[in-house]
């Protein structure tokens, strides 16, 4: 869904709330809950396909938007049965898992929330329309249905997560004509398709066309490859890095080194002088957000102000400071990037047992839905290898 930023939006809807099914001291938990409800016996039938049955039962909390099975039936005809197929559970478990939010997240929040990360990785839409509140294009017809590890929120169609890569989406936006064949000059096409999740900050046709006369064409010529590549790493981040999430961390590193700057003022919001146009544009891979001017990297890229160990220990103050005030996915996401920046800076400067244990630490935290227990994660492997370095010093 491509969506105009907007960064003051607050919903308010009484009917939501009054809505609202609240059972205090809930004893069952959300899977036995909803098979008691009795209207979500595919939703049952499905989870115990996907394997999800215990993982919904588990501690949690979890935030479910769960689908009734009218809502099911409400699919082009053959599609359950495809779906639950035993050679389909990775795709049955990505659109189960996007009705599913990590934490408990109850009415009075979501009528305040512009978007969502599910457990799956991408972004639900929340938006009000008519009074009504709605998760992507479907409604939400009942609220607040306690249980002991989280809530229910009922949801009158099955939302579907993004199933177009990040190079599909850009070729059926259709405003990324340059773009898309600058990745082709540069290789890294396959990349964009196939790797991942990346964040890509993604200048539109006629942000190239804003280029010097004969820059472009300069640059896809074969003797400039390594220039292309490095510009085009300059729009790309490591993960999915969604607008709220931007804004609130400030920067990010991109996969050339450097970092883009990110704000927002009385202008609108920018990625250093760039204009953010449309934001949080999901792919299964990614998500995309248009801006209005190629970003240029810094004239020398090679150059390192600062140690390794000095950077662990400017992330772990800065890290600390965000943690501690309740930021934990900046917090998580500036170890994340610290973590890969040391991995690529001073190898030969780690034991080979901390090395290894790093890199297992940024390989596990980007598969967890939890920033606390992503921050948590990268931060042991960071105080090794800031004790590790230590020793070589």
């Amino acid at each position: 869904m491509i969506r105009k930023i907007n960064l003051t939006t607050t919903l308010t809807v009484a009917g939501f709330l009054l809505c609202s099914q609240l059972v205090h001291a809930a004893s069952k938990d959300i899977v036995t809950t909803a098979v008691e409800a009795g209207k979500f016996n595919t939703l049952a039938k499905a989870l115990d396909a996907a394997g999800l049955v215990s993982t919904l039962q588990g501690e949690g909390p979890f935030t479910v938007f769960a689908p009734t099975d009218e809502a099911f039936a409400k699919l082009p005809e053959g599609t359950l049965e495809t779906l639950l197929k035993p050679e389909n559970k990775e795709l049955l478990t990505g659109i189960l898992t996007y009705h599913v939010v990590a934490g408990k997240v109850d009415a009075a929040t979501v009528i305040n929330m512009s978007g969502a990360v599910s457990v799956n990785g991408q972004q639900i839409d929340i938006d009000v329309k008519d009074g009504t509140v709605m998760v992507d294009q479907s409604q939400v017809i009942t609220a607040d249905i306690e249980c002991s590890n989280g809530v229910i929120h009922v949801i009158n169609q099955v939302i579907l997560p993004a199933d177009m890569n990040l190079v599909e989406t850009a070729v059926k936006a259709g405003s990324f004509k340059t773009l898309l064949a600058a990745a082709e000059a540069a290789g890294l096409a396959e990349t964009l398709s196939s790797g991942g999740p990346f964040t890509i900050f993604a200048p539109t046709d006629d942000a190239f066309s804003k280029l010097p006369e004969g820059t472009l064409d300069s640059l896809l010529k074969p003797e400039n490859k390594s220039k292309l590549v490095n510009i085009l790493k300059y729009h790309v981040v490591n993960g999915r890095v969604y607008s709220s999430q931007a804004l609130e961390l400030g920067e990010a590193e991109t996969l050339l080194g450097p970092s883009v700057k990110i704000k927002a003022n009385d202008q609108g919001a920018f990625v250093n002088n760039s204009g953010l146009v449309s934001t949080d544009i999901d792919a299964s891979n990614g998500v995309i957000h248009v801006i209005d001017t190629v970003l240029l990297p810094p004239e020398d890229q090679t150059a390192e102000s600062t140690s390794a160990q000095q950077l662990i220990h400017k992330t772990l103050k800065t890290g600390s400071a965000y943690y501690n005030g309740g930021h934990h996915f900046a917090c998580a996401q500036l170890y994340d990037q610290t973590t890969h920046k040391v991995l690529q800076m001073q190898p030969q400067a780690l034991s080979p047992q901390t090395y290894k244990s790093m890199q297992a630490a940024l390989n596990q935290s980007r598969h967890m839905s939890c920033s606390t227990s992503r921050a948590w994660t990268l931060r042991r492997a960071l105080d090794t290898a800031y004790a590790d370095l230590s020793k070589t010093q």
